[in-house]
């Protein structure tokens, strides 16, 4: 299968230019999680490829937040993006026409969950969410799955209050993203926070791909100082998605292009998706419906 996504990839590329009538230019977006520099440049191979294979323009878009990207998406000026399952469900409920799941990372044990991670410093004497009471609780995003959407819904069922400020933490805050959220918790600033992990591989190297491994690749922390005070239930991994109105023959090449990533460069694949992975395989709508329910009922 691998050999056959790249001969695609690479038999399409040469009749790159005859899309030049569909599309003058491709756009990617990169969700938060990280600062804007190093996503930029974390993708950059991908950019380059890209541009290479539709023989158009391609241009990295890293808004500051992750409605930033779901905005582009829903209103025409963003291609292709990597969103997280929550994201995904907000563009769909949005507008079920404006994009469509072509493929989701596989994790090195085949699956392509992956876990909220609750963690804390090891100094800080907080163990559990039962130490957490009356402390400052950090979530990254209010679009993000793992950031935010899985803990207020599970945490709550855990503690039996609610994620109001003063009923069960002394304050729940948005720091951002999952890079701020892994500092803050790292410099002392917040008592505990969320981020996404595959949970595979060890603990000291910020688990196999995830937020907590890019920050330890940044040299940002040391796990050995943090300790894990808690864990989501699996959580799908969110999936590529192409922007609907592209024409077929360009969806037909970035899917082969993404699908073939991991076998083609290990290096720029391993930047791309926050870590080792397995692979990518096809994904579609029905495996994120549960997690389209769960925002409807946030929104209510």
């Amino acid at each position: 299968m691998k050999k056959l996504l790249a001969a695609i990839v690479a038999t399409t590329a040469l009749t790159a230019p005859a899309f030049a009538e569909d599309i003058t230019e491709f756009r990617i977006g990169v969700l938060g999680g990280e600062n804007a520099q190093d996503r930029m440049n974390n993708n950059e191979c991908l950019r380059a490829k890209t541009e290479d294979l539709l023989g158009v323009e391609t241009k990295l878009f890293a808004p500051a937040d992750y409605n930033g990207v779901i905005q582009g998406l829903l209103g025409g000026t963003i291609d292709m993006a990597w969103l997280g399952a929550s994201g995904y469900a907000k563009t769909w409920l949005s507008n079920p026409d404006a994009v469509e799941p072509i493929l989701v990372k596989v994790n090195n044990d085949g699956g392509y969950g992956y876990y909220s991670v609750g963690f804390a410093r090891k100094d800080s004497g907080v163990a559990s969410l039962d130490d957490m009471k009356g402390k400052v609780f950090g979530f990254g995003d209010p679009n993000s799955t793992s950031g935010y959407l899985i803990p207020s819904i599970e945490i709550p069922e855990a503690t039996g209050a609610t994620m109001d400020s003063g009923d069960y933490f002394g304050e729940v805050k948005f720091t951002g993203g999952h890079e701020q959220t892994i500092v803050a918790v790292f410099n002392g600033d917040i008592d505990a926070g969320v981020t996404w992990a595959d949970g595979l591989g060890e603990w000291e190297d910020g688990f196999n791909s995830g937020a907590l491994r890019k920050a330890v690749d940044a040299g940002l922390v040391d796990m050995n100082e943090l300790v894990q005070i808690w864990q989501s239930k699996p959580i799908p991994e969110g999936p590529i998605v192409l922007r609907t109105s592209l024409p077929e023959k360009v969806k037909v090449q970035m899917t082969a292009l993404m699908a073939s990533l991991p076998a083609m460069d290990p290096d720029c694949a391993y930047g791309v998706l926050s870590g080792e992975a397995k692979g990518l395989q096809p994904i579609g709508h029905d495996a994120y419906e549960v997690i389209i329910e769960a925002r409807k009922l946030k929104s209510n």
